[in-house]
């Protein structure tokens, strides 16, 4: 397991922009749903976080239905350690997601570098595809500017937390339920998301 330093990944989601449309926090709910030809989905169910500061709470508790398990945000947040300066780093997400099922199964992940490398990338792939493949999803730390397969730019400067419940075409693009905003969910390029991780890491 990878150790990533807790100094060197707190994240805070700021002010989100997308496509040019500024977007403030809200809270809903969906299930996500099976695809074909190959690909892989998990079933989760998708809450919004409610401050600019709980979207590490909000991934790893997306992430967490998966497994049958919901607690509220406020008792993920409270296990994570979260606070108005957000959550400290992948270590903790995956502390609380084996917590609360009560299992090992996850492990922490760091890049460590400015940009994925290809051995980076065959990793995160095979990791998104075991997890999926075994009804958990991803919950990733991300920092930076990404763009989608749709062509929409997702920017997080100041980092923030994610958490990826699919995959299709063998693993090379990957489905994003992003809780800063209601009902965001999207696919984007593997590569794009190693990249979009380095310097962070991810629970898987």
């Amino acid at each position: 397991m990878n150790t990533i330093l807790r100094n060197s990944v707190v994240s805070v989601a700021g002010l989100f922009v997308a496509g040019g449309v500024v977007a403030a926090p809200a809270v809903a709910a969906q299930a996500a749903s099976p695809v074909d030809g190959g690909a892989r989905e998990v079933r989760v169910q998708y809450e919004a976080q409610p401050n600019f500061f709980y979207c590490g709470p909000a991934a790893t508790r997306i992430a967490l239905t998966a497994q049958g398990k919901a607690p509220s945000q406020d008792e993920v947040a409270d296990k994570l350690g979260t606070t108005e300066a957000g959550t400290d780093s992948a270590e903790e997400t995956t502390r609380v997601l084996n917590e609360v099922t009560g299992g090992s199964e996850y492990e922490t992940t760091a890049i460590g570098a400015d940009a994925a490398r290809p051995e980076h990338v065959a990793k995160l792939k095979a990791d998104v595809r075991e997890a999926v493949d075994d009804d958990r999803a991803v919950v990733a730390n991300i920092m930076g500017t990404a763009t989608d397969v749709d062509g929409v730019a997702h920017s997080y400067e100041g980092g923030h937390y994610l958490t990826v419940t699919g995959y299709r075409d063998g693993g090379d693009t990957v489905k994003i339920a992003d809780p800063y905003f209601e009902g965001q969910e999207y696919w984007m390029d593997l590569e794009v998301v190693a990249d979009w991780t380095a310097k962070r890491g991810y629970s898987s």
